[in-house]
């Protein structure tokens, strides 16, 4: 009967079981020996939860003092992060699922893991890119860099897609400046395009660009007015390093899919959601914000694909009422111990070359094998 199986020649059964047996046993003990999430990390995320609840909760207060009303099929928590299916600022279509899922306070806690985990410590700098799609997470991101205590360099595009920040009344920019005013989070954006196709609402009605205009005029700051897309990201990055000063940037952060941060629609779902150290092959030949950090070895955090990312990280998916502060699996993530990992991982490697390579492991097995036939009677 023919064997099923490979097997190195020359390597005894014992000594195939005894590598196994070490394979097994190393991941045994790196997965019930995690290494212990600090308790000031814990509390960093905690925190950043809180400050997302309490900013919701302004803009919620702010929505109502406008007057704007509130729709609670499509927003059944009634937190006021929700928007409309429809209007003149409208950049593209949207997954109201994903708006929804977005609406949670404990984001913010995803992002202190996220920015901690690509290595931004205290103080450091990061740029952002945000746009009037994610609402709810643009303030989360907010609350996680100011629990950090970062510096932010921040573009907005304005417009945003179906269920965002895409009342013609209460823009992205509006909730911003609000938040910035009751000092709730030191950030307000340092430059501001239109947004939509190639980053000048392209295919969006006068009327709409008119309205994008005018919020951008009553908050006074500065607007990208770009010639088309390639001038676009070209003079995003000009803005990130003229604002950043000597400080360098740490981190880009993305929320959404802004045409000029991630590219083209083929680009945008190439970036994996959470943390990318290098450029997506189907990306690397679009040019982007996020694929000029990239090239720089500047870590990128994406945040796309909501749902997702919410299932990764143990968030509800598009929940009914406003989550709790501090519940989410995130809080509880697992951290493997490198120490123990790269130990187990160098004795597995080691007894492979022993047994495997240089056949020095297979003296043990045949040692015992001469002493057992020594011991044997003879007739």
């Amino acid at each position: 009967m023919k064997r099923v199986y490979w097997r190195p020649r020359g390597v005894s059964s014992n000594a195939l079981i005894l590598i196994a047996s070490i394979a097994v046993v190393s991941m045994v003990i790196v997965e019930v020996f995690p290494e212990r999430t600090s308790e000031t990390y814990l509390q960093q995320m905690l925190e950043a939860s809180k400050r997302a609840s309490e900013a919701f909760a302004a803009i919620k207060r702010e929505r109502g003092r406008r007057r704007i009303a509130i729709d609670p099929i499509a927003d059944p928590s009634e937190s006021g992060l929700i928007g409309v299916a429809m209007s003149d600022v409208t950049s593209a279509h949207g997954n109201l699922l994903a708006k929804q899922t977005s609406v949670n306070p404990n984001w913010a806690a995803v992002g202190v893991h996220l920015l901690r985990e690509a290595g931004v410590k205290e103080g450091d700098t990061v740029a952002v890119g945000l746009s009037g799609s994610f609402p709810a997470l643009n303030a989360a991101v907010f609350a996680a860099m100011a629990t950090m205590h970062l510096e932010a360099v921040v573009i907005t595009s304005v417009s945003g897609s179906q269920w965002g920040a895409n009342h013609p009344k209460f823009l992205w920019l509006d909730m911003e400046r609000h938040l910035y005013e009751r000092k709730i989070f030191p950030y307000r954006s340092a430059a501001v395009s239109l947004g939509g196709a190639e980053d000048r609402a392209i295919g969006m009605s006068e009327k709409g660009i008119a309205a994008l205009k005018k919020t951008i005029g009553r908050t006074g700051l500065r607007m990208i007015d770009p010639a088309n897309y390639a001038e676009s990201v070209v003079e995003r990055l000009a803005i990130y390093r003229s604002e950043a000063g000597d400080k360098p940037i740490r981190a880009y952060v993305n929320i959404g899919g802004g045409t000029s941060s991630v590219g083209t629609r083929r680009s945008k779902f190439a970036f994996e959601p959470g943390i990318n150290t290098r450029t997506p092959p189907k990306a690397a030949l679009i040019d982007s914000v996020m694929a000029r950090f990239l090239d720089e070895r500047i870590p990128v955090i994406h945040f796309l694909q909501i749902n997702h990312m919410a299932q990764r990280y143990g968030l509800p998916l598009y929940p009914q009422t406003l989550p709790e502060v501090g519940s989410g699996q995130v809080f509880l993530q697992r951290r493997y111990n490198p120490w123990l990992a790269g130990s187990g991982l160098l004795t597995l490697v080691a007894s492979l070359f022993l047994f495997v390579r240089s056949g020095r492991g297979r003296m043990v097995f045949q040692g015992r094998r001469e002493e057992e036939a020594q011991l044997e009677p003879t007739l």
